[in-house]
């Protein structure tokens, strides 16, 4: 069962608690492996980087599996700032730069291509691509999978011999893992390759300890209620900040176009919605990857500062603290395209897909049925509205074409039903109507 939120707990001790009891089952418990569900910036990274210590500290080696090298790096900068002592191994591969440069500078980071060579560390931490090639070594005792409903379970059969107990780690909100060949065939099975490592876990152990992570520190108090309720209504979360404790102002006055309005707005409540006039447009809407430009231009020109619990003083608003949201990378390219003609540079422009785990002060989001003809399971997807929706500390504004709610009611889910696959709840057609009906409430109509 999942381990109950704090109740009337303050975000802290609630936060503080859940902690201990994951900890408590990862070190103490008799079962072979612990799930953690996550809400987005809930400190999956932190929780990684104490389980890791505590392990080590127990005189327990462990082996860690993260989906991707920049992930990887993360975890070993933040293991070496947390305890600069601890021995810890970087496996890599042997492609050019391999690793962040900035690994070099640590003194207990070993590298190596090779497991062998790390043996005897308390810490070895690879990709789980890398560690499906580690053979002829002795198991680790322990194990710790981060963002583990981003690994198929294909890649968790590949590592599994090389550990005893393990310690799942992720986000179920989150993208399903990519897969790029078609899995219809073993839809329902419980030996679906194409599914997440924890559902094919829990189908094959449904006795397993679940926790969730009860607080999300990275979403304000305007944001965790939306996407609690619209992503997560069966394990809700609530922010770790209380409204108020952020604030987001600007030096410079409005110039009352729909840009500078839906900044006010979002500035103001948190969220802003600048809407297009209805109109069916090509994937990369010039107008509408134009207004996306304007937006951030403006944020820039207008001198934005930030007050939050992270510091004592104002912060300003600079370009690297500012993402662009798409559903498709030719989308993103364009936008990058438009800001360089307003000469914006050094923002972060991507997709969905690669935005995920990443932080910001404020988002930017090409809402991804703007100005399509239709609904497609793509476009439906729960967990790519929620990526977009939940990367921001302060403030998200998405930029869209009027007419999806319509379109949403002209093409209701008409995904087939297979037996065994357990139904996601809410699917993408109601989480988009939760999401639409509450930027209603902070629509700017523009007409460019």
């Amino acid at each position: 069962m999942f381990a109950q939120p704090g109740g009337a707990l303050d975000p802290g001790t609630a936060a503080a608690r859940a902690t201990e009891a994951i900890l408590h089952d990862t070190l103490h418990g008799a079962h072979r492996g612990v799930v953690v569900d996550s809400p987005p910036g809930a400190g999956k990274s932190t929780l990684v980087v104490r389980a890791a210590q505590e392990l080590a500290a127990a005189g327990r080696p462990l082996m860690v599996i993260a989906q991707t090298n920049a992930q990887v790096d993360d975890l070993v900068l933040r293991l070496a700032e947390k305890d600069p002592g601890l021995p810890v191994g970087r496996l890599h591969s042997s492609d050019p730069d391999p690793y962040d440069s900035a690994l070099d500078d640590l003194p207990h980071v070993r590298k190596s291509t090779k497991a062998g060579d790390l043996a005897g560390l308390d810490v070895v931490i690879s990709t789980a691509a890398k560690w499906a090639h580690v053979k002829d070594v002795e198991p680790w005792p322990h194990a710790i999978v981060d963002e583990a409903y981003q690994m198929r379970s294909d890649a968790l059969l590949a590592v599994a011999g090389l550990f005893g107990r393990a310690l799942f780690v992720g986000d179920p909100g989150q993208l399903d893992p990519f897969a790029i060949v078609g899995a219809e065939q073993w839809a329902g099975l419980s030996y679906d390759p194409s599914a997440s490592a924890v559902t094919t876990l829990l189908a094959h152990n449904p006795t397993l300890p679940q926790h969730r992570l009860p607080v999300s520190w990275r979403l304000p108090a305007s944001a965790a209620p939306l996407v609690s309720d619209a992503f997560y209504p069966y394990t809700p979360f609530r922010s770790g900040t209380g409204h108020g404790d952020r604030r987001l102002t600007f030096g410079v006055a409005s110039d009352g176009s729909g840009p500078d309005r839906v900044i006010d707005e979002a500035a103001e409540t948190g969220w802003g919605l600048l809407e297009l006039p209805a109109r069916y447009t090509p994937r990369t809407d010039p107008e509408a990857v134009r207004a996306v430009a304007l937006v951030v231009r403006r944020l820039l020109d207008r001198g934005g500062v930030s007050v939050s619990e992270r510091a004592a003083e104002p912060a300003p608003l600079t370009a690297d603290r500012i993402a662009v949201g798409t559903a498709h990378r030719d989308q993103a390219a364009s936008v990058r395209s438009a800001l360089g003609e307003l000469g914006v540079t050094n923002v972060t422009v991507d997709t969905a897909n690669r935005l995920q785990g990443r932080e910001f002060d404020v988002t930017v989001v090409l809402h991804p049925l703007s100005g399509r003809p239709d609904a497609t399971a793509f476009h439906l997807e729960t967990g790519r509205l929620c990526v977009l929706a939940s990367r921001h500390r302060h403030a998200c504004i998405v930029v869209c074409r009027a007419g999806v709610s319509d379109l949403l009611d002209d093409h209701p889910s008409t995904e087939p039903v297979q037996l065994g696959v357990t139904v996601k709840f809410p699917d993408g057609w109601e989480a988009n109507h939760a999401v639409l009906t509450h930027l209603a409430e902070h629509r700017v109509a523009w007409r460019p």
